[in-house]
């Protein structure tokens, strides 16, 4: 076997380098056991392992151990059978018995050098002296010892005779000891996630319910054979001399009473004749209660699990019509959270929320970069960005289903997020007049509420699916927490933005109104800066009056805020959203640009809050500013 020191210095790095090397194919299949406990430090030497030590968790140990599953379940079929027809055990079987106990016990000579665990550290011993002492003085090297001596072959050899006596039957019952290989193998094979769950416990039962019914047909046969009247007995009373005949006659006989004793209470065919077959038959009985019991257990268990989701998605509904009846909540209303309960249990397989949470952050955000960094990426918003911004984004989204019909955004909502289409179409209405509206269409990679977020206004439309869409959305705060740090990926999403309201229809801009006066502004810088630079040249000489300059000079603020023409404690509906400006650079040019956008010159300029303000240096981007 090999040894540890051609793999690494610590746990992680040696499953990690098996699974490079093609020698681990799935990391749920290695034990949890192979890792420390808590506040137990694992040195750099803790893998390197002695010469001729083998390591209980390597692969090929494991398909060692395996391939003796397969000879333990021979040897169970074999030792009850033999017990109970002694002719098979002198004839071709005990061939095969001693070829099987040749491989046990070369898996003894194995364990003294298979290192254990350390209960108390978590760390592999490697000591020989320790592993083997560990060996010998427990239980495990005596029955292992004890079930696989061949004990009548030995008589044999020293006596020169055979022995027909039961004792030998009984002593080959010890290889019943192996079995616990079997209970291992199932408790290993059902955490394994490359074999499904359902049919790893259903084969277990039918392993158990198989060799009950074996071992029951061989002991109800070995009461038979060993009756003082042969012909007193429930086979004896049937076939005749059915000692000299064929074995495999009274093994079918057996099994069949076993089988039809197991699954109904008899047919009548073969019946106990003596007191001892009466007494085996009643504890039988008593027993396959007990087994039956354990296998509808089990499979109602493994039936019900498949529908847990289901039951839960029926009582859910069943409660939300009751509470809508109950309130007299109208039918509208009511078939919107109908459908919304129907499409969370439908979607909760895709989702798996609670999944999710519980792995740690790489992982999740790796899981979001594979889903939905291509549908950010077509995004206008975000074209052009860096990967890294988008890396951030995609990291921080939330996917989300909605079923046909229902609103993801009300206007005049609090623009708290906004929201990517992967799939699916949703519609843009308004109300005006007291009627929806339809205002555009979007479909998959398009934005919604993205103008009530960067604008920090209440949502200006409704936006309402027209069928099952899945969506991706992304909180005010989270997008303005990365994006601020990142200036040039800044400049570049404010330009696609305005590319983006400038390319929108007429009736959708006229629903903000100071959209239309700000792509206005827009389109007059560039031709203010042209005429600015066409001034400049002409400035050749120092007396040149440079009051000629225009008011968007290189000097000139890069800071827009929102005007209004009222106090802060009024709320007059003309002008409750402002205007969007470029911040002057004196206060008497803000007056000077209030009194042309409002009509009347303020000669004071309070904040929200009402204080008042003195030098334009304080004041921020989206700023509100009441001019009175």
């Amino acid at each position: 076997m090999a040894t540890m020191a051609d793999v690494g210095s610590s746990p992680l790095p040696l499953l990690f380098r098996r699974r490079s090397s093609g020698e681990m194919q799935n990391l749920a299949t290695v034990s949890s056991s192979i890792l420390p406990a808590f506040g137990t430090v694992v040195d750099d030497g803790y893998l390197n392992l002695k010469k001729y030590v083998i390591v209980p968790y390597d692969h090929r140990y494991r398909w060692w151990q395996t391939f003796l599953v397969a000879l333990v379940l021979y040897s169970a079929w074999a030792s009850v059978f033999e017990l109970a027809f002694k002719r098979a055990a002198r004839g071709g079987l005990l061939v095969i018995d001693l070829v099987v106990d040749i491989f046990f016990a070369l898996d003894i000579v194995l364990t003294f050098f298979v290192a254990y665990l350390d209960k108390t550290t978590y760390l592999l011993v490697d000591d020989h002296k320790k592993i083997a002492l560990r060996y010998v003085t427990r239980a495990w090297f005596f029955m292992d010892v004890a079930s696989t001596l061949p004990f009548q072959l030995i008589f044999r050899i020293l006596a020169g005779k055979w022995h027909n006596g039961e004792i030998f039957g009984f002593l080959n019952l010890l290889r019943l000891w192996r079995l616990w290989r079997v209970s291992e193998l199932f408790k290993r094979l059902e955490k394994d996630t490359r074999f499904s769950y359902f049919w790893t416990r259903l084969l277990k039962l039918v392993c158990v319910t198989v060799f009950a019914v074996h071992s029951a047909a061989c002991i109800y046969y070995f009461l038979a054979d060993h009756h003082k009247n042969p012909v007193k007995t429930w086979i004896g009373s049937v076939v005749e001399d059915f000692k000299h005949r064929s074995v495999w006659l009274g093994y079918t006989y057996s099994m069949y009473w076993s089988i039809v004793t197991l699954t109904t209470v008899g047919y009548g065919d073969l019946h106990a004749v003596n007191t001892g077959e009466k007494i085996f038959n009643m504890i039988y009985m008593f027993f396959n209660i007990g087994l039956t019991a354990y296998i509808i257990g089990n499979m109602t268990n493994l039936v019900v699990h498949a529908a847990v989701r289901t039951f839960a998605m029926r009582d859910a509904i069943n409660e939300l019509l009751r509470y809508a009846s109950k309130n007299r909540l109208p039918e509208g209303l009511r078939e919107q959270m109908l459908a919304h309960m129907q499409l969370k249990f439908k979607t909760a397989e895709l989702q798996q929320e609670e999944v999710l949470q519980d792995l740690p952050k790489a992982i999740r955000s790796s899981i979001s970069q594979h889903l939905f960094r291509r549908t950010v990426e077509k995004s206008y918003l975000f074209n052009g960005v860096s990967e890294d911004l988008v890396s951030q984004l995609v990291s921080e989204m939330k996917a989300e289903y909605f079923p046909p019909k229902v609103d993801i955004i009300l206007q005049n909502e609090i623009p708290t997020d906004f929201y990517i289409l992967v799939s699916g179409a949703v519609d843009l209405l308004t109300y005006k007049n007291g009627t929806e509206q339809f205002l555009s269409k979007l479909g998959a990679a398009d934005m919604a509420g993205e103008i009530g977020v960067i604008f920090n206004i209440p949502q200006p439309f409704i936006v309402r699916t027209k069928r099952l869409s899945q969506v991706i959305r992304i909180s005010h705060h989270h997008f303005k927490q990365m994006v601020q740090p990142q200036s040039e990926d800044g400049k570049i999403i404010i330009a696609n933005f305005m590319k983006y309201l400038k390319g929108l229809k007429e009736d959708i801009l006229q629903e903000i109104p100071f959209l239309t006066e700000l792509l206005e502004e827009q389109n007059q810088q560039p031709l203010e800066q042209n005429e600015e630079q066409q001034n400049r040249e002409t400035l050749d000489s120092p007396d040149t009056n440079p009051e000629g300059r225009t008011d968007t000079s290189s000097g000139a603020s890069t800071i827009r805020v929102i005007i209004h023409g009222h106090h802060p404690t009024e709320g007059k509906s003309s002008d409750r959203l402002g205007k969007l400006v470029h911040l002057p650079d004196s206060l008497e040019g803000l007056f000077t640009l209030a009194e042309k956008k409002f009509g009347k010159r303020g000669s004071t300029i309070l904040m929200a809050d009402g204080s008042e303000v003195e030098e334009l240096n304080a004041l921020r981007e989206n700023d509100h500013l009441f001019i009175v």
